[in-house]
């Protein structure tokens, strides 16, 4: 069963889950030869003050 964590700065709406959520089931189902049933997908909403790249805060970019 594959599991998959997907993490994103905070701001998607739960309709661009369900599709993203969509499209990584079928595509994993399809490549891992499992029923989509078997696919579990985790989001993880990230603060921009939680996330630096470059050393600079996402919160702090313009």
């Amino acid at each position: 069963m594959p599991f998959i964590q997907i993490h994103m700065v905070e701001g998607r709406s739960v309709e661009q889950k369900r599709e993203i959520a969509a499209a990584v089931t079928a595509d994993v189902s399809r490549i891992a030869k499992v029923p989509p049933d078997r696919v579990k997908i985790y989001f993880f909403d990230i603060k921009k003050e939680d996330m630096a790249s470059g050393g600079v805060l996402r919160a702090d970019e313009h």
